[in-house]
């Protein structure tokens, strides 16, 4: 199954989140208009992409995100910005709060992977965002970076750190959506 450790906000969060994204699709324009928009259900920062694991993989992977989990105390987080990637194709927020906190349970998330024997792909810097559009062709996307830039939400306590499973569209319906499930979960209980 094709599997990714993930922060999942908070309902109120994500409301927030999806007041200011009605707003801005709301006033429309080319900057708009085309884009893909991811559903607010799936909304999440991910934090390790693992890929296809196979199922005898997902024990030994389940016990080492436990463990990655029992390692990291909560912390405080919060959806405030926005940005895009590949000029102009995608569309994202970001983080305000413990930041590097965050990077430190992608990077736990992500050994806890490769020690499972898993490729996690090249080491980088974690830039945490939430998917919120993307586009097939290049547009310009700033207006929209603009304006999510005044967007702040309120903070939250990340008490969990989520295993997802992601199912791409096999429809082949234009705008279908990849399903995600939580498959796992394991409660932060670390002293940092």
């Amino acid at each position: 199954m094709r599997l990714f450790t993930a922060v999942i906000p908070p309902e109120h969060a994500m409301a927030e989140l999806a007041d200011a994204v009605g707003a801005l699709r709301g006033r429309g324009g080319p900057a708009v208009d085309g884009l893909r928009w991811t559903q607010r259900q799936g909304w999440h920062f991910t934090l390790a992409f693992y890929g296809e694991v196979p199922d005898e993989t997902v024990p030994e992977l389940s016990e080492r995100l436990e463990r990655a989990a029992g390692r990291t105390a909560p912390f405080r987080l919060g959806l405030r910005g926005g940005g895009q990637f590949g000029p102009g194709r995608t569309l994202w927020a970001g983080a305000d709060g413990e930041i590097p906190v965050l990077r430190r349970l992608a990077e736990r998330s992500k050994a806890a992977g490769r020690r499972a024997g898993l490729d996690t792909g090249r080491h980088r810097t974690y830039n945490p965002h939430l998917t919120l559009a993307s586009s097939r062709v290049q547009r310009d996307l700033d207006p929209c970076v603009a304006e999510l830039e005044a967007f702040t939400g309120s903070e939250w306590t990340v008490e969990e750190l989520a295993l997802v499973r992601s199912r791409l569209p096999v429809s082949g319906v234009p705008g279908e959506q990849p399903k995600y499930t939580k498959v796992g979960g394991w409660p932060l209980t670390g002293a940092g």
